[in-house]
């Protein structure tokens, strides 16, 4: 199903543009190697002889030919927590108008949060949100109700307002995974989304933050948020640029193509440390390009809930 843009700015809805996003992958899924995914009748059981027939779904059985139950509401499938980095890098690329075709970190984080919430709600998870920059800022545990997740789509609206250069907030993503690591319900699945540009000259301590994750028994699936042309390649115009560090303000002025081809090994380097590091402790890597469709967020939490 396609996205209008239009229709979106007129209701004014976060849950109605995730409501999109995740029809349109639906449909997707049926024409690619995941059509196997029970993602419509997740709301579902099956019938079970000798139950009360008045909570059969007739208008289900004359699509299917089976006969389904809805679920009670406290039948929940898993809990997930997502969490969010929204230091002031996650506000990259700066730019004068915001919208769900031009996106920066943050906002991509947030469509992609909408969507998984979403979508958790057709498989009946469990949901929570925190959020994080120097320190935890939000953290609501993992529940299955309509109206925790309305609270969470108006904290997810929260985190979309315009860029203030004059407030930096810097990134504690070691000391914020431990806390989340130690509040978070023991066997949840966290789902990461950060730009992971917090202790770039050491990823020893990050590491660890990580790993006290996996050991509180918690499945984590980690988005490496980045915008792959101008954060990863540095496709910008051959000319001087004024680059401002978004979380501390230092400027530095130079010709990106003087020093193009140093920065991308270094880049490089870094992300394959990243993803031989989550692999050795049996996290999921994803690379979430802002630049590319959210079929990437939603199909690795498929595959990764189908694994749990």
């Amino acid at each position: 199903m396609p996205i209008e843009v239009s229709n979106i700015t007129q209701l004014g809805s976060l849950e109605f543009l995730a409501r999109q996003i995740v029809e349109g992958f639906i449909t997707g899924l049926h024409k690619s190697p995941f059509h196997g995914f029970s993602v419509e009748f997740a709301e579902h059981r099956l019938y079970n002889a000798g139950e009360p027939t008045k909570n059969i779904d007739w208008k289900l059985y004359a699509r299917t030919e089976k006969l389904f139950v809805k679920r009670y509401e406290e039948e929940t499938n898993l809990r997930c927590q997502i969490v969010i980095d929204k230091s002031s890098s996650m506000h990259f690329p700066v730019r004068n108008k915001l919208d769900f075709n031009h996106l920066n970190k943050l906002w991509f984080s947030v469509y992609s949060s909408a969507a998984l919430i979403e979508m958790m709600r057709r498989q009946r998870d469990a949901v929570g949100l925190t959020t994080f920059d120097e320190d935890i800022i939000l953290h609501t545990p993992a529940k299955l109700s309509r109206v925790h997740s309305n609270m969470i789509y108006s904290e997810l609206d929260k985190l979309m307002l315009p860029y203030e250069k004059n407030i930096k907030t810097k990134t504690n993503t070691v000391q914020c995974l431990h806390k989340i690591a130690e509040m978070t319900h023991k066997r949840s699945l966290v789902i990461i989304f950060s730009d992971m540009l917090d202790n770039l000259d050491s990823y020893h301590e990050l590491f660890a933050a990580l790993e006290h994750l996996r050991y509180n028994k918690h499945e984590v699936i980690l988005f490496h948020v980045f915008d792959s042309l101008l954060e990863q390649k540095l496709e910008f115009e051959n000319r001087p640029h004024r680059f401002v560090d978004l979380e501390t303000g230092e400027t530095l002025k130079l010709n990106p193509i003087e020093i193009k081809e140093r920065y991308e090994e270094i880049m490089t380097a870094k992300k394959d440390e990243l993803l031989r590091h989550c692999y050795q402790y049996q996290i999921d890597y994803v690379e979430a390009d802002i630049n590319k469709a959210y079929d990437q967020v939603l199909t690795s939490y498929l595959i990764k809930r189908k694994k749990i």
